[in-house]
């Protein structure tokens, strides 16, 4: 049996042959008897990354590489690399070494038990208060709609040939990975683990990305943004009906209700700024309608060394 691994790289430099040597050492002691392929994909790095992963290559025939014509996301990697899979079971890890590869062999254990899929979910990370906060609060959020999905969130995972196929077989172009995974519906296997601290390089993944990240996520997974939108519009024909029928009875018995500007003014400027969120709403649904019309690739291939 084959193990390929997935490996997306932007500007790894320094990571690169260290996290190949750790996967290597594996499958000459715990997981001696399988065969194993690696599959660097390039996202456009501009640091020395490809000339890293080329070297590695060079002394071992099991190293593939993809090259991007430019930078187009994690995501965009991540699909090119499995597309490329040959294995029977495909692991996705990241190339930062922040995930720990000494849990590999109990990844392919439980598969072997008979999960289709099996999940390393962080339960803790070393970073700043502040992503973890975004994390917290980004996970909460995404778990309205899919519960399945842990807490602390994942990407470091093992997909058997047949859920790869299927997931695979998923073609849009906003991509939501644990989602779409957890969707399949395949048998599934949870290992916890705490993600390690970063000592190699710095990373990408600043607050804009993260916000896009989530955006996109929730708008994949979730009914609730156009839900939210139906019940504010409720809720304000309520509040507009008993309005209404406050003047109207404050009349009958000789008074003047809410008079002046002021109750008007901020009327006008709650409802307006909740219609300029409605169609902030609905204009997200509808780019990216137009964005599965147009048919553009999620990534352009500059070269492949297989």
């Amino acid at each position: 049996m084959k193990i390929s691994f997935i490996i997306a790289v932007y500007r790894n430099e320094g990571a690169i042959s260290g996290t190949y040597e750790k996967i290597k050492s594996l499958f000459g002691a715990a997981l001696a008897g399988l065969e194993y392929e690696i599959i660097f994909v390039d996202d456009g790095s501009d640091d020395g990354s490809l000339k890293e992963i080329l070297a590695v290559k060079k002394g071992d025939p099991c190293v593939k590489a993809i090259t991007f014509t430019r930078n187009f996301g994690q995501m965009a990697a991540m699909l090119a690399g499995f597309k490329e899979a040959g294995g029977d079971a495909v692991i996705n890890i990241s190339a930062d070494m922040q995930d720990p590869i000494e849990l590999i062999p109990q990844m392919i254990q439980k598969w072997q038990e008979g999960a289709e899929i099996v999940i390393c979910y962080r339960t803790d990370r070393s970073d700043t208060i502040s992503a973890k906060l975004f994390s917290y609060v980004a996970y909460g959020a995404l778990r309205l709609s899919v519960p399945q999905i842990p807490p602390g969130g994942f990407d470091f995972v093992l997909m058997d040939r047949k859920a790869l196929d299927e997931f695979n077989s998923i073609d849009v172009r906003n991509r939501f990975f644990q989602g779409d995974l957890l969707w399949t519906g395949y048998r599934t296997s949870f290992i916890p683990y705490v993600r390690r601290k970063r000592t190699i390089g710095k990373s990408q993944y600043n607050f804009a990305k993260k916000l896009k990240n989530f955006i996109d996520a929730f708008l994949d997974a979730s009914y609730l943004p156009i839900r939210f939108i139906s019940s504010v519009g409720i809720i304000l024909s309520i509040l507009g009906v008993i309005y209404s029928l406050t003047i109207v009875y404050s009349w009958l018995r000789g008074g003047t209700p809410f008079s002046g500007w002021a109750p008007i003014m901020i009327a006008m400027l709650i409802i307006g700024g909740l219609i300029m969120v409605m169609l902030g709403v609905i204009g997200e649904y509808i780019w990216r309608i137009y964005d599965e019309v147009r048919k553009k690739p999620n990534y352009i291939i500059r070269d492949k060394y297989l």
